[in-house]
């Protein structure tokens, strides 16, 4: 009888023992969490401060360049030219500063809403246009984009098609055509954008085209284009890019078929 009160004592320490030993299991492991937060968001930092910084001197020598050609000797055509490549460099970081602070803050939530598709389309081919200023381009949209009423966020899907029509203006000139149809299917419907442009290069299609075959090189995603695939993404779709050198590009903005409300 003499023994129980030590044993009952024992068994409480014992009872005592274990529980520290998996507060201090507990506490460890948050304080390895706290400490893998910390490591990430000062990479995530230096990343940023870096890709910043490259994007500052990157700039400033296009704006040091351009300032050269206002004021150099060349002919006009020259320093004209010169000016446009730039202008499209200066066009390339607005994208990748844009893809940056995306991906940085997150995309925000979408609000699905019934949308007539072909104001969408006129609005996005409205604000492209409008940055082009006296350049003009000869926009088809193809009678059908009038049929088809989607449930979608008005703001993600311009958003999407301005992101795509920027880009393959840029790849035209002067009064080319840039094509926007739409291709519905039993599982998807698919807003088709293409040009007679000079084609997206292989390198800036997919990050492994240099080591790709061929007639591989013509299918992917360009940088820039992020932000676009990303809210498609968002809509339960998808981006791809289709390119020939010389050619022009053809570009598919594809939705789910549960999307289309009307068609």
């Amino acid at each position: 009888a003499g023994l129980m009160p030590g044993l009952a004592i024992s068994g409480l320490l014992a009872i005592i023992a274990a529980g520290s030993l998996l507060l201090s299991l507990r506490m460890h492991r948050q304080l390895a969490a706290c400490r893998a937060e910390r490591d990430a968001m000062r990479e995530g930092a230096a990343a940023r401060e870096r890709s910043f910084g490259l994007l500052a001197r990157e700039m400033q020598a296009l704006g040091l360049a351009l300032l050269g050609h206002a004021g150099g000797g060349r002919s006009g055509a020259a320093a004209a030219a010169s000016i446009a490549e730039g202008a499209k460099r200066l066009l390339d970081l607005a994208d990748e500063l844009t893809e940056l602070l995306a991906l940085q803050g997150g995309l925000r939530v979408l609000h699905a809403q019934p949308l007539p598709l072909l104001p969408v389309i006129e609005d996005a081919v409205a604000a492209t246009a409008a940055q082009l200023g006296p350049s003009r381009r000869d926009w088809r949209l193809a009678p059908d984009c009038a049929a088809i009423t989607l449930s979608a966020d008005a703001r993600a899907l311009r958003g999407a098609l301005e992101q795509v029509l920027a880009r393959a203006a840029r790849l035209t000139r002067d009064g080319d055509w840039i094509g926007i149809r739409p291709v519905v299917t039993p599982d998807s419907l698919a807003i088709i954008i293409e040009d007679e442009g000079a084609g997206i290069g292989a390198a800036d299609i997919a990050p492994d085209a240099a080591v790709a075959p061929a007639a591989e090189r013509t299918r992917g995603i360009g940088f820039g284009l992020a932000v676009a695939r990303a809210l498609l993404e968002a809509h339960g779709g998808s981006l791809r890019i289709e390119a020939l050198q010389g050619v022009g590009a053809r570009a598919w903005l594809t939705l789910p078929r549960d999307r289309v409300l009307a068609a």
